[in-house]
């Protein structure tokens, strides 16, 4: 790994552990809650201890005046809702643009099982060969979709967890199986750090039990979407999730910690 790769993932994690909030997803939905607003979201997720942000390239002059110093990463490829395929994720951009946008990582996302599969092993290959160029990490979003994929099955999940490092990324972000035990076979799949997905949000005590299943498995962090931004409380939820991955709490008390209310 170059040293400027190794400064970098510094930058985006905190001592091999990471908590990214995505919030490329106006691209995909528009500008949905959360999201209109970035600047204030982006403001209340790094206050309450996201490592990193990430977005696509153009959103990059919204990123920075309120990022209270979190590392940023510049999002790849997109795809939207009212399209043809939303698994068809198409290339955004380059390297070089997301260097340019004052970025500290780039992703890429692909879809292990999907009809576009063979295109995005393509981009992601090429977009790997290119990061290491510059020392620039990449986070591979590779998730098990497709026509009759299950999504949450671990072989699955394993074998696309498996095929980001085949591919020379340098993190995982992929799907949660559902329990600790399962997804521990998801991260001895590869010697990357395995992030999991947040998903559609659901309980905040569901959520946080899911990074900590995760957390025990062995995964080295989350990269968590609406479940943070669309929360009613994004700098409180981020606290919570904080809690979990970056200082081992059960979630009971991360929860308590974060002021969130404790389900019965």
């Amino acid at each position: 790994m170059h040293t400027g790769t190794h400064a970098r993932l510094g930058r985006i994690g905190t001592d091999g552990r990471y908590l990214v909030v995505p919030m490329d997803h106006g691209l995909t939905l528009g500008a949905v809650a959360g999201l209109a607003d970035i600047e204030s979201t982006i403001d209340a997720v790094t206050r309450g201890g996201a490592d990193s942000v990430l977005t696509q390239k153009g959103i990059a002059p919204r990123v920075h005046p309120n990022s209270n110093e979190a590392g940023y990463i510049v999002h790849l490829n997109g795809s939207t809702v009212g399209g043809p395929d939303t698994n068809d994720k198409r290339i955004t951009g380059t390297v070089e643009a997301a260097i340019r946008a004052g970025a500290d990582a780039v992703s890429l996302h692909l879809n292990v099982g999907s009809e576009s599969e063979p295109k995005q092993i393509e981009d992601l290959a090429r977009i790997t060969e290119r990061a290491t160029d510059f020392g620039i990490p990449v986070l591979a979003m590779t998730y098990a979709r497709g026509p009759g994929v299950d999504g949450a099955d671990p072989e699955r999940l394993a074998h696309a967890a498996r095929l980001g490092e085949e591919l020379g990324a340098d993190l995982i972000k992929t799907g949660y199986s559902g329990d600790g035990e399962s997804f521990k076979h998801v991260v001895e799949s590869t010697r990357l750090p395995v992030l999991i997905a947040g998903g559609k949000p659901e309980s905040d005590r569901a959520s946080l039990e899911a990074v900590r299943g995760a957390m025990d498995a062995g995964a080295a962090g989350v990269s968590m979407g609406r479940t943070v931004f669309q929360h009613e409380n994004p700098e409180a939820m981020t606290r919570a999730v904080s809690g979990v991955v970056h200082d081992d709490l059960p979630v009971e008390e991360a929860l308590d910690r974060a002021g969130l209310a404790v389900e019965a």
